[in-house]
């Protein structure tokens, strides 16, 4: 599924964009200028990327510290220890467009749950 997200001008670079896509996505705009998509939610704990911090092509969950690289979604360190799902991204006619990737997300066990219940996390 390919999702249009917004003009490349309206993200400015070293900020973020969040999709409400179920799980949400983070489009990350580096200050190099690069684009990169990946799941918003933190594999240790509900916690939105979105809101953490950018530094190159990382990003520091706002919540305990641990890091994941926007081109491969791997971790650095605890307490998260499963990488984010990424997915790839296109910009067409000055416009970024995500393309959801098929492969599962790794959700925190809190999200999981309530996904399994049928409830929203």
């Amino acid at each position: 599924m390919v999702i249009p997200v917004c003009r490349l001008d309206d993200l400015p670079r070293g900020e973020s964009h969040r999709l409400e896509t179920d799980p949400p996505v983070a489009v990350f705009h580096t200050e190099d200028g690069e684009i990169y998509a990946i799941d918003d939610t933190c594999t240790h704990q509900d916690a939105s990327l979105a809101d953490g911090w950018l530094e190159g092509c990382w990003v520091e969950c706002p919540l305990h510290a641990s890091k994941f690289d926007l081109r491969t979604g791997g971790v650095d360190a605890p307490p998260a220890r499963l990488p984010v799902r990424t997915h790839e991204v296109v910009i067409e006619d000055g416009v970024i467009h995500v393309v959801l990737s098929d492969a599962p997300p790794n959700l925190p066990p809190s999200c999981t749950a309530a996904r399994l219940i049928g409830g929203s996390a």
